[in-house]
């Protein structure tokens, strides 16, 4: 369902991947977010690009307002709570403010954790050498 607004000269309707693409684009703004998942591919994670961030959103619009789920992958290190928090306060006011849609629920799932690749090459070299 689109969200629709009725004015006095006609009728605006904004698509829901018009505002999954909002709700994408603020969740990668917050420090600690590594970028959207696609779900679980093989039992891993896949990061999706900026091209593809309406994937890793849901968007339900009802006649209360919107319900938003966000699929993440974080970096490593970070206060997942603090993050978490800070992406729900961001998606709500983007949206709400350039789509004028009441913002319900923005629920986030952590997907999965981004190692920095020389964390990785420093476990790597830390196993081979015992």
């Amino acid at each position: 369902m689109d969200a629709i607004q009725y004015l006095e000269n006609g009728e605006i309707r904004i698509a829901e991947d018009v505002i999954s693409t909002i709700a994408g684009l603020a969740a990668i703004e917050v420090k600690g977010v590594a970028g959207m998942s696609g779900g679980l591919v093989g039992g891993i994670a896949d990061i999706l690009g900026k091209k593809s961030l309406s994937k890793g959103v849901k968007v339900v619009i009802n006649d209360k307002g919107g319900f938003v789920d966000l699929y993440l992958i974080v970096e490593y290190g970070t206060k997942i709570p603090d993050v978490a928090w800070e992406i729900q306060d961001k998606v709500k006011r983007s949206i709400e403010t350039m789509t004028n849609l009441k913002v319900i629920e923005v629920n986030i799932h952590i997907q999965g954790v981004h190692f920095p690749k020389e964390a990785v090459e420093e476990e790597g070299k830390t196993q081979s050498s015992k």
